[in-house]
């Protein structure tokens, strides 16, 4: 093979070296085999004892987790056990067995292509993307019944600055990575949200996933280039790229050790304006990060993600607890949870029909974020009664999200007044959490002075306000290129906000992609945003771009991107801006 160039989703970030070591899963043809009806109980019984040995390597994995692996690696065991034991893996198969009389194997690969479909169907990309996670579950119930070896297959025989190369890697499988000479990895499945991205960053190896059929076209121990940066593989490179890519691995690993030497500096820029760095979380699993790179709390947790994957809702007490260990893992710093964002493109299985029919053919139209709250009262107001009762721990604040206009917060606001009610009624003690909402509907921008008049804070959602505004939907490969967030008319929606914002002397806050990337740090600050909430993996970038900016010159600076109203000159007049030096 001459040099190729194939280009993906950059995952852990930096550039790899290396010989390439193709992965093998010598997962076999699944064969599908009609069955008397004699043989029914037993296919029955052995698919039960392969999802029986499932569970017991994942738990065995999950229990003996090297103490040097990233916190995310036992929270991403749990969903694949949490998968397993979801009717639709652990029962369904069995009912397709003895309605359609054939094997376990193909039962089973029946059942995973049906909920394939389902999860390409979802509009949210993180939700999405768990569509691996099952078949990732699905590939380790499969080898069990067939008696194949679920473990990853290194053959013991790898050289120094090995790269690997596999179709996917599952948590499990990257275990023990940190104790191997493994410089990089690349996948051909996987995307931004994916759980292979999330470890890919979280172990701080350079990986690039969701290559396509990359995995086929390399040799076993063949020269191959993982840049995690630009998200592309190169194989088969020659001399003179080899020792270009030295030289950008050399001035990448210099950048890191001086960014490094900041997770303790305080965001400031030249002109003293003070900047706080928030981070953006799921679970307590993230809190260790948030230390780490000293961010200076949460400015948002996806309460969501505790009501998914589950049979049945989680109780007020279980939710209590969640956000209790989270807001004591904190230390005093403050967190803020959006209340759950849950819609018809993204239904847990315990929620029923409740959406309307409808609604399922624009999904971000119909029943989502705020508004499923208040046609579901008593799953709100019963996690509201958790999130007041866990803000006697810590500095909490609430967050509504998707509201659209005046009357959806003064509403969100009465349910929680009725849940503090309850709780006085219970002799429950219960906090005082600051109230905020989401600003991700052109609706809510353009009224945010009037929601400002009853939230104690808001938080601009980039993603849905640029989609929302532009008609977008960046993961409609289609259209995806006309997803501009610098786009006038997105501009001029966040001056708008931001602007209002201050007047009114309430704080606000940006938790899109915006605010972890470093592109448009500077933007957001001549805007005059003070307070960016993100990934923590950007945290550190974004920090040093604050650090080397003026503020008050910013504010100047972006008046003629903000006078143009041509998106096609957007892009170079930003590049201008992030080109401007400012003298320490």
């Amino acid at each position: 093979i001459t040099r190729l160039v194939i280009h993906g989703y950059p995952a852990g970030s930096g550039i790899a070296i290396g010989r390439a070591h193709l992965i093998r899963r010598n997962t076999s043809e699944v064969p599908q085999i009609s069955l008397a009806e004699g043989d029914i109980p037993a296919e029955a019984t052995r698919f039960e004892t392969a999802v029986k040995t499932t569970r017991k390597q994942l738990e065995h994995i999950r229990s003996n987790i090297p103490e040097n692996a990233p916190t995310e690696l036992g929270a991403f065991i749990s969903l694949h056990l949490m998968l397993l034991t979801d009717a639709t893996l652990s029962r369904e198969p069995i009912d397709i067995i003895e309605q359609q009389q054939i094997n376990a194997e193909w039962a089973l690969k029946i059942q995973s292509e049906r909920l394939a479909q389902q999860f390409d169907e979802i509009d949210d990309e993180y939700l999405r993307q768990r569509k691996q996670d099952m078949l990732q579950v699905v590939e380790r119930i499969q080898k069990n019944l067939i008696g194949q070896s679920t473990e990853l297959n290194l053959d013991g025989t790898l050289l120094d600055d090995i790269i690997l190369i596999a179709h996917d890697l599952s948590a499990a499988d990257t275990i023990h990575f940190k104790d191997q000479r493994i410089e990089g990895f690349a996948t051909d499945m996987g995307g931004p949200t994916s759980h292979t991205a999330i470890l890919g960053r979280s172990l701080n190896i350079p990986s690039v996933i969701g290559l396509g059929a990359a995995r086929r076209l390399i040799r076993e121990h063949e020269w191959v280039i993982v840049d995690g940066i630009s998200g592309t593989l190169v194989i088969a490179p020659d001399e003179l790229i080899l020792a270009q890519y030295r030289q950008q691995q050399a001035r990448y690993r210099s950048q890191q050790r001086a960014l490094n030497k900041l997770k303790k500096t305080a965001a400031q820029t030249q002109d003293n304006e003070e900047i706080e760095l928030l981070a953006n979380i799921e679970s307590s699993e993230d809190i260790k990060a948030v230390h780490q790179l000293g961010a200076d709390g949460v400015g948002l947790l996806r309460s969501e993600f505790l009501f998914l994957n589950r049979d049945t809702p989680p109780s007020e007490d279980e939710q209590y607890q969640f956000y209790t260990d989270i807001i004591k893992k904190l230390k005093g710093k403050s967190l803020t949870i959006r209340t759950i964002d849950l819609g018809v493109d993204k239904n847990p299985r315990w929620f029923g029909s409740n959406s309307t029919p409808n609604a399922a053919l624009n999904p971000a139209l119909g029943l989502t974020g705020i508004r499923l709250s208040h046609a579901e009262p008593i799953l709100f107001r019963t996690q509201l009664r958790a999130i007041l009762r866990a803000a006697v721990h810590g500095k909490t604040k609430i967050m509504f999200p998707m509201i659209a206009s005046l009357s959806e917060l003064k509403q969100s606001l009465i349910h929680l007044d009725t849940a503090k009610k309850q709780l006085t009624e219970r002799n429950e003690a219960y906090g005082s959490p600051d109230i905020g909402c989401m600003i991700e509907i052109p609706s809510a921008a353009l009224t945010v002075s009037s929601l400002l008049k009853h939230a104690d804070f808001i938080s601009i959602g980039s993603n849905d306000l640029i989609q929302y505004t532009l008609s977008v939907d960046r993961n409609d490969d289609s259209v995806s290129y006309l997803y501009q967030p610098a786009h006038p008319a997105v501009l001029k929606l966040l001056a708008h906000i931001i602007r209002t914002a201050n007047r009114l002397g309430k704080p606000v806050s940006l938790c899109g992609e915006m605010a972890g990337d470093p592109h448009f740090t500077r933007l957001l600050l001549g805007l005059g945003l003070r307070t960016f909430s993100m990934n923590t993996v950007n945290l550190l970038a974004i920090k040093d771009i604050i650090l080397r900016s003026h503020s008050e010159q910013l504010e100047n600076d972006i008046q003629r991107l903000m006078r143009n109203e041509d998106p096609d000159k957007s892009e170079a007049l930003l590049k201008k801006l992030n080109a401007i030096a400012y003298s320490e």
